[in-house]
């Protein structure tokens, strides 16, 4: 677990033990603020609450008696599950703390100074509500003051210790299960062919929490939504004929279709929160060449119009080192500049890449590599077909055909 600083300025310190762990808590909240370069205003206006609130909260004057705003706070500013546990454990002793203070309080103790308020709780003498620890209620009655109060406190503070410790112990549980569910789904999925993918981690350690943004790859991304080869070890009598676009995951798997020539990967990319995620660089790893797969091509092509071409990332995969570069697009005869990475991405500013890798001698399987970085995190997303590589293979010298009224017929006809 991280160690936080408690010493900012602007801090309240009253000198009494129970505020350590108010400011821990605040000094927790200020750290996190302070990675946004967003005021208390902005915040709070995301948060739905006044910044006069939020300024408390960060100062150590009040504490929420609701934990739900400083989970949403926490989401804002990009904290990671470790800190979302660390903070729910000093949230958990800063609302014991405060509400001990307002419990001494009301035994009349001469001079006792004011104490800020837990926010939520009711004031007046009547006790006020603390986090459910499993214990027992403590009767208003067995409040008093001297040594029977300290024992008291004691053992109150060791029960709500003991069930932060659960607690931590609990979410940080489900916090390793998510990581490593996100990191199963990135490498490996349910089906096989080309088809689309889901995945959600990055870093560099099996033992990394998720990576800040999500991302699906689609291989079925034809040329201007109709044009497509595939390479099918089958007669033409056997082979059906073409799908509409977005069948073609499936129709591809059961005929055990290999892209021919070409090969299209959309892949969208969306941040998990509003903060911002930057897409550092892309490349591609080419993992085997063999020889082009034997069968015939078959294309999808029929009747393609326009002439709109979206700008995109090209891929020649025979090169001995292959590179990914930014190609330009053209719309109506316009020519749609390149767009060279780094790109910002976030929950509500998604983008998409379009890929196009190509081959006219081998059989190859490769996957792309996605650096991202954000707020001091790095990390390399792995984009490939369902945890196994992409697949493209050559089709020259193969027969060529495309579905016509007759059926499957020579290309050239």
């Amino acid at each position: 677990m991280p160690s936080w600083d408690a010493t900012h300025p602007g801090a309240t310190v009253s000198g009494e033990a129970n505020d350590k762990d108010v400011e821990e808590f605040a000094a927790l909240l200020r750290r996190l603020k302070a990675r946004t370069d967003r005021s208390y205003g902005q915040l709070a206006r995301r948060l739905n609450m006044n910044a006069s609130t939020l300024h408390r909260y960060c100062v150590g004057e009040a504490v929420p008696l609701d934990f739900a705003p400083v989970e949403r706070f926490a989401a804002l500013c990009g904290a990671t599950p470790e800190e979302r546990v660390e903070l729910h454990r000093f949230w958990i002793l800063a609302v014991a703390a405060r509400q001990r203070r307002r419990e001494a309080g009301t035994t009349g103790s001469a001079g006792a100074a004011a104490a800020p308020v837990v926010e939520g709780l009711p004031e007046g003498p009547a006790e006020a509500p603390v986090p459910d620890t499993g214990e027992p209620p403590v009767a208003a009655a067995a409040v008093a003051t001297g040594p029977a109060t300290r024992s008291l406190w004691s053992r109150r503070r060791l029960a709500l210790t003991a069930a932060a410790v659960c607690a931590v112990l609990a979410v940080w549980g489900t916090l390793s299960a998510v990581s490593t569910h996100d990191t199963a789904k990135s490498k490996g999925g349910v089906g096989t062919g080309a088809g689309a993918n889901t995945g959600a981690t990055g870093g560099t350690s099996p033992s990394a929490v998720p990576a800040p943004l999500t991302w699906t790859a689609d291989s079925q991304a034809w040329e201007i939504g109709c044009d497509h080869d595939y390479v099918i070890d089958k007669g033409a009598k056997d082979v059906p004929p073409p799908p509409v676009q977005q069948d073609a995951g499936a129709w591809a798997a059961t005929q055990h279709a290999v892209h021919g020539g070409q090969t299209n990967v959309e892949i969208s990319v969306q941040g998990r929160s509003s903060t911002a995620v930057v897409l550092e660089a892309l490349r591609v790893r080419v993992v085997g060449r063999t020889a082009p797969a034997p069968g015939t091509a078959y294309s999808m092509a029929q009747g393609c119009g326009g002439d709109i071409t979206p700008r995109y990332f090209g891929v020649n995969l025979d090169a001995h080192r292959p590179l990914v570069k930014p190609e330009p697009g053209s719309d109506t005869g316009r020519k749609v500049p390149v767009a060279h990475l780094p790109y910002r991405v976030s929950a509500t500013d998604p983008e998409v890449l379009l890929v196009k890798a190509r081959t006219g001698t081998c059989d190859c399987r490769w996957y792309l590599e996605l650096d991202w970085s954000s707020q001091g995190r790095t990390g390399t997303l792995r984009v490939d077909d369902h945890g196994t590589p992409f697949r493209t293979s050559s089709i020259k010298g193969l027969r060529h055909l495309w579905y016509s009224s007759k059926g499957w017929v020579p290309y050239d006809s």
